[in-house]
This record gives structure tokens, sequence and C-alpha cells, in this order.
């Protein structure tokens, strides 16, 4: 039985989306929400492109976002599609042929704005290629680049400015018959996004690609979305996440999935929870988790860690965790496997066995998840 079923209180009911296809990943309905991130490499530099790619599907990417903004980018994409993991979205902006070639060259999604591009001849030109090759397409609204009429319209950027901006674009393609889109809506200011998603996800059915954009340093870029993504999601807006940070692309997966997994909405990987430590600890629990974070990283299992300075709150919150270890007194503490208390360690042994006791249970989960898909 869920921990939804049994604590209605968690319940977070999703918006209802149509959807989509972005290469192999389903965007939108039912399907998990995916977390995306993009290279910072420069494109024709296919090697540090593809290695960045793999570095972000490996951190548990979804999609990956490239830029193409000359031709040079284009050339190279065909074999970055080639060699990735995940599907590429081909970041497009004003040059129409730069999204066919996107296209041609097996790029999953063009992120563009069809106003943008020129005539409605190239727009029809850069739909017929993505309808020709499969791809589909985000329609990227951003406050710091709204259209001139919409700027003397409105005064400045806002929320309204960006949602007619987003329908004016919606209204393109789907006049051209094609409607296998996501929508994006991001500004730096988190109550414009917020504000501006809100109002989009009541005016259409497509999916909702979720970023604050420009939103920072690591820190505080992470702050900023935990924040405004956390509260769309919260009530049941998007479909798939971006955090925009200004630090490697891994970090924005990280960031990513921990929004998610802290709302129940996505789980991937070992769930740290620690005490933020004080005088009653029993050993070091800052550089314990930062020790563990590091040596854990290769599990994608879901399941969850307790490590706790004292036993104070050590006990109740390994009751709840696949995994626990409680600090206690004389140099060692309380190793709890499945909520039950098992033995006691000390603490010089204390991260090596709890890798080993992380890597046997998430083994022991594999194993039954992969008899029960076998049964079905």
């Amino acid at each position: 039985m869920s921990l939804n079923h049994v604590r209605p209180w968690r319940n977070i009911y999703r918006r209802t989306s149509r959807q989509i296809m972005v290469g192999s990943v389903p965007v939108g309905g039912d399907a998990p929400i995916t977390v995306q991130t993009m290279t910072n490499t420069p494109t024709p530099d296919v090697k540090a492109t593809v290695a960045q790619v793999q570095a972000a599907a490996d951190a548990g990417a979804d999609i990956v976002r490239v830029s193409v903004p000359d031709e040079a980018s284009s050339k190279a994409l065909k074999e970055i599609v080639r060699e990735s993991p995940v599907p590429i979205v081909a970041d497009i902006h004003f040059h129409y042929k730069r999204g066919i070639e996107a296209a041609e060259a097996g790029a999953a999604c063009l992120r563009i704005n069809p106003g943008n591009i020129g005539s409605k001849e190239r727009v029809r030109e850069v739909i017929q290629a993505a309808r020709d090759h499969g791809c589909s397409m985000r329609i990227g609204v951003n406050a710091g680049s709204l259209e001139k009429h919409l700027l003397e319209k409105y005064g400045e950027p806002c929320p309204d400015a960006m949602v007619e901006s987003g329908l004016e674009h919606i209204r393109i393609l789907q006049d051209n018959d094609f409607h296998e889109f996501k929508i994006s809506c991001k500004a730096s200011d988190v109550f414009m996004a917020a504000a501006a998603y809100q109002q989009l996800a009541e005016q259409t059915d497509a999916p909702i690609h979720l970023g604050i954009t420009e939103a920072g340093g690591l820190t505080s870029g992470t702050i900023k979305s935990a924040i405004g993504l956390g509260n769309l999601l919260w009530m049941g807006i998007g479909d798939t996440i971006r955090v925009s940070l200004s630090a490697d692309p891994v970090e924005e997966v990280k960031v990513g999935y921990e929004i998610l997994k802290s709302l129940g909405l996505r789980h991937r990987g070992v769930n740290i929870i620690s005490c933020p430590s004080c005088a009653r600890q029993g050993f070091d629990v800052i550089k314990t988790v930062e020790a563990l974070e590091k040596r854990l990283e290769h599990i994608k299992t879901p399941m969850s860690l307790s490590i706790i300075g004292c036993v104070v709150n050590g006990p109740g919150e390994a009751l709840m965790t696949d995994v626990g270890f409680t600090g206690g007194g004389s140099g060692a503490g309380m190793v709890y496997l499945a909520g039950k208390q098992s033995h006691k360690l000390s603490n010089d042994e204390m991260i090596d066995h709890i890798v080993e006791q992380v890597e046997k249970k998430a083994a022991e989960l594999e194993a039954e998840e992969a008899a029960t898909q076998a049964a079905e």
C-alpha cells in the first residue's frame, strides 16, 4: 500500500495535460515528471559535449538540451544525437534553417518560438521538418526576451505578457495542425514565473516545462528553484523541469531530483535523512553525510537512509527508513535495518558498513522489482 493511500494529506493532484513524446521519453499525461539539463560546452566540440551529456544522463537526466546557434553546431548535432544515451533537444532561437537542420540531424525536440523565426512560410518549413522527422517542439517564453509589441502593450515584462506570448506561439503551431509541443514560461523572478505558469496552466492542455531561468549559482539558484518549482509542482503544475544554475549541469540534475523527491513525485537513488548535528552528536554527522553522498552516488534504486547523531530523534527516524544509523556513546552507535534495531557498530567502521548495507538492500529491491515485472 502506498504512503499516499495511507496518508491522503500527502497527495498531489497533477493537472491533466495531453502527452507528447520527446524521442522515447513521454512528457505529460500520466508520465513521470522528467528532469532536464543543458550542456554548456561548445556544441561543435562533439567529444566534450557528448561527455557532458553522458555525465548528465548518469546523474539521472531524462532529456538533455544542446544549443544550436550556427551551421557548425548543426553538423555536430548529428553525431551528438547518435552517441547520446538520452533524447536531445535542439535549442533554436532565430534562424529557421537551424531548426530544419536540427530535425534532420535527429533531434528529438526543437526548443523554438515560432513567432521569432520569420515569415509564415519559414514557420511552415520548420514545422514540416519536425513532422517529417518525428520531432516535437517546446515553445520557450522568457521574460527577458518578450516580443516588442507585448512590451509596448504592457510596459514591462509581466505574467500577462508572458502568457499572451505563449498563447500566440501556440496558435501558430495549431494553425499549422501541429500539436506535438510543450511550453515553458520562464522568468528569473520567482513571483512572475509562478504567476505566469498558473495562468498558462488554466489556458492550455499542453505539457508544461517548468523552470526559473537565470536562477543564479548553486546555492542561491537551488533555493530560488526549490521555492518556485516546488510551489508549482505542489499545485500539480509541471510535466518536465529544468533547474537553471550557474554550475555544472550534473548539479542541475541532482537538484531537480531532490525537488521531486521532497514532494514524493519522483524517486531515484538514496534519500538521506540526516540531522544538522549539535553538541549531542555521537559522531561527526556532517563529514559522514558528505562521505556517504559521494560513496552512494552510483545507487539508482529508490531507498532511504537515516543518519542521526544521537538518540533523541534517531530511533524514530530509523523506524521509517530502509537503513539507519543512530549515534550513541563510547564511540559506537546502532544500525537499523528495515526500521528495526539490528546491531551495534563502532563509529570507525560506520561508513564502509553503511555503504555495504545500502548496496545489499538496493540489490534486494532490484531483484524484487525484476521478479514483479517477470510475473506481469
